[in-house]
């Protein structure tokens, strides 16, 4: 089958040791700190074998991801941007789906021809942490289209656990539309997984400022809004993207470039429209902590949450007396499985009271990943789109 693989030169750098283990499987912990000088390419490989739990699907849809965009821009020096661990060549992208064409034997809830939409966090049900319900810190999690392999193939095999039906989506969208919004649940995952699980919740009235009007950031705008929010205001660097924010439900949006352009932080901003109580809610899906926590540590609200999802290797000072005296929280979410978020998303989709569809800006044939891969650096689309079939 055809494949989109990427590959790199395993070269630690000074300082970087990795362990025996790291080096014996080629998966680095901290992709940045080892993989350098990556290339990508379509490739025949194998098509993959299932086992007796799993499921053979043939994908359909692949989104291009801030991950994927990671493993494909550099430093000044050639090393990968993304910082978490990585295992290389692999077939990348992982956020899919796709139609089931075979299922292994004991696989007892889908049949060929279902459609579905996969988690792309592999957990595997039996460490600590996923026994206790925290599936997105299994502690032998593989990473579908970084450490294991992804969905810009023709094929992938997925676990059944990992899978969820999307038939029902057929009441009200099209094929073409269900398969792109099934490839949409994965980072609609991880903003609900955010603001609902690891954040609790909005309550209706809220006010909710969002930094990063990526897909993750898109999705945490649409969510906040069905949610109850009064006031959502959001901040990026690109008007394309603002654009979109605005269709999905923000009530301002901001370029914090040219804010600085006239001397205006987003803090003040902030504090006016909210009448100088702050926001009881704020999401970092910029990855850009240096720039935006300051922001947001002193517009929070008393009892305010800062969650963050956006991932970079940074540290940043925050006064600690702000959160004290505020009784406020900073939490850190990743992933988008178990608390039943993959069906309640597909719940919302199909009944039509989440609209998402727009997040999507570009569409690319498989043969043009390469070129959408690119064109992602550039940070101006929602969401670019490989159609696979």
């Amino acid at each position: 089958m055809k494949a989109f693989v990427a590959d790199a030169q395993w070269a630690p750098k000074d300082g970087y040791k990795p362990t025996t283990e790291e080096t014996a499987r080629k998966r680095a912990a901290i992709g940045s700190s080892v993989w350098r000088n990556p290339t990508f390419g379509i490739k025949d490989i194998p098509t993959p074998n299932i086992m007796d739990d799993e499921l053979l699907v043939a994908v359909k849809r692949c989104g291009i991801c801030g991950s994927d965009t990671h493993l494909y821009e550099t430093s000044a020096d050639g090393y990968i941007q993304f910082s978490g661990p990585v295992s290389l060549p692999q077939t990348i992208g992982h956020e899919y789906s796709g139609v089931v064409v075979k299922t292994g034997r004991a696989v007892r809830n889908f049949k060929e021809g279902d459609m579905v939409a996969v988690e792309s966090i592999n957990w595997c049900g039996i460490c600590t942490p996923c026994r206790s319900g925290a599936f997105n810190q299994c502690e032998n999690v593989e990473l579908v289209g970084i450490t294991t392999a992804g969905a810009l193939a023709e094929f992938i095999a997925a676990k059944e656990r990992h899978c969820w039906g999307i038939n029902g989506l057929r009441r009200i969208y099209s094929e073409d539309d269900i398969f792109d919004l099934g490839a949409l649940i994965e980072p609609i995952g991880c903003a609900y997984n955010g603001i609902f699980i690891g954040g609790g919740g909005i309550r209706p009235g809220m006010s909710v400022v969002v930094f990063g009007t990526g897909p993750i950031g898109l999705a945490a705008v649409a969510l906040s809004r069905i949610a109850g929010a009064n006031l959502i205001i959001a901040f990026d660097v690109q008007n394309k993207r603002l654009d979109i924010a605005k269709a999905l439900g923000a009530d301002y949006v901001f370029n914090v470039i040219d804010l600085e352009r006239i001397g205006i932080l987003p803090r003040e901003k902030i504090m006016d429209l909210t009448e100088g109580y702050g926001a009881e809610l704020q999401i970092e899906a910029a990855g850009a902590a240096r720039h935006t926590v300051p922001e947001m540590e002193n517009t929070l609200a008393v009892n305010g949450k800062l969650i963050y999802l956006g991932r970079s290797a940074t540290s940043v000072e925050v006064m600690l007396d702000v959160l004290v005296s505020g009784a406020n929280s900073i939490i850190g979410a990743r992933g988008h499985s178990g608390y039943g978020i993959y069906n309640n998303i597909i719940r919302l989709l199909s009944t039509g009271r989440l609209q998402v569809k727009n997040i999507i800006t570009s569409y690319y044939e498989f043969n043009e990943t390469l070129m959408a891969l690119g064109k992602s650096v550039d940070r101006q689309d929602g969401k670019c789109m490989i159609r696979l079939g």
